[in-house]
């Protein structure tokens, strides 16, 4: 049989391992995958398995910016707004102060990106939530109120 042959037929058994060991054990598919790149076997990679990875963990990201910024602007809203309940004022701030916090940690210049054109979807989220907490006694704003740096900037309150 040819080297190339043989060569040919190891990076098949290899390719169909690494798929097999995705259903099996993704944790271990990743560890060997990484081992891949670092040796630069582009050729022995899983991508189909790989490229579902990396839009499952893109995903994944803007969601828990989405998340959290859809939190910093429940509270801000019932700080601002909901004065009835003015005695949890205190809670609701900190919630603010930790919700950045994470925010801060996980932001890069894309998810940024990617919450400012969210900005609009990810309020009307928000709003549908405080209505229904406050009971819809609470005139809110229709608008998101606050722009992104706003919601951002660990020091500022409304």
């Amino acid at each position: 049989m040819p080297l190339q042959d043989v060569y040919l037929r190891g990076i098949m058994t290899v390719l169909t391992n690494l798929k097999q060991l995705y259903e099996i054990d993704d944790s271990l598919w990743l560890e060997e995958t990484i081992e891949l790149l670092k040796n630069k076997q582009f050729n022995l990679l899983d991508l189909e398995n790989l490229i579902e990875e990396l839009e499952s963990l893109g995903r994944h990201d803007k969601n828990a910016v989405e998340s959290l910024l859809e939190q910093v602007i429940r509270h801000l809203l019932l700080c601002q707004y909901w004065t009835k309940e003015a005695q949890n004022l205190n809670h609701w701030k900190a919630e603010i102060r930790g919700f950045r916090s994470q925010l801060e940690r996980l932001l890069t210049t894309n998810l940024r990106n990617h919450l400012a054109s969210r900005l609009p979807k990810i309020y009307h989220y928000a709003l549908g939530y405080v209505q229904d907490k406050t009971g819809f006694t609470v005139n809110f704003p229709q608008q998101c109120p606050y722009t992104l740096e706003q919601l951002l900037d660990e020091n500022w309150l409304p």
